[in-house]
């Protein structure tokens, strides 16, 4: 019985082994590409300046199609209208990566309120424009990642800091939230849907420069 036992782990443990590579290879594969971006034109999507104009297009990654979004003390961000369903819908998943975080700026000051790339989400429960609650999800240049901080500019705004510094500059990385949870936690608001959502490079305030490259960006209900 010892000796079967001994030959079952001699053959067990390189298989372990080679399936544990495989897990790997497979997650390093999935983070050095991302999937493409969702839509195949910006015609549905408006920009809205603050200063200036970032400039986004969508271009390729390796032959993958995604968007490109530059900013030289610029800031506009890009939006798409669409009602969002967070009963049925309620995670958001998206590729991102960035060229490089900015220098010596405080993100938690209106002077700093910089950011290489951010993913956004609204929820309007008025008609009037600051009738609204906003969650910025961030790639900070210093803040901690997963702090949360109030916008300077407007503090029914919220940041997360999902990703921090230069260390993965250049390289893709996935993320995904549950948007609905998001809300009833930094706001303590129950919200069922949304319009759309935005993305932003933005440099005005630092007067840098920033590149970032987002893959797909869609809502789904896992």
């Amino acid at each position: 019985m010892t000796d079967s036992f001994n030959n079952k782990m001699r053959f067990y443990k390189p298989l372990a082994a080679v399936c544990l590579l495989l897990a790997m290879n497979a997650q390093a594969i999935d983070l050095e590409l991302p999937q493409p971006f969702t839509d195949t034109s910006l015609s549905d999507w408006e920009q809205q300046s603050f200063v200036g104009n970032s400039i986004y297009k969508l271009t390729e990654d390796q032959g993958i199609r995604v968007l490109k979004g530059s900013a030289n003390a610029s800031a506009s961000l890009l939006y798409k209208r669409n009602e969002v369903s967070l009963e049925s819908t309620p995670n958001l998943s998206w590729f991102w990566k960035i060229d490089k975080v900015f220098d010596d700026n405080d993100e938690q000051t209106r002077a700093g309120d910089d950011f290489p790339a951010r993913v956004y989400v609204a929820y309007q429960y008025g008609f009037l424009p600051f009738q609204s609650y906003v969650i910025n999800y961030v790639w900070a240049s210093h803040t901690p990642k997963d702090d949360v901080w109030v916008s300077p500019f407007n503090k029914k705004s919220k940041h997360i800091a999902l990703r921090s510094g230069d260390k993965l500059a250049g390289k893709w990385q996935f993320e995904r939230r549950d948007v609905a949870a998001d809300f009833e936690r930094l706001f303590g608001v129950e919200v069922n849907t949304i319009e759309g959502i935005a993305i932003m490079v933005d440099a005005d305030n630092t007067g840098q420069s920033a590149v970032a490259h987002f893959g797909a960006i869609e809502f789904s209900d896992k």
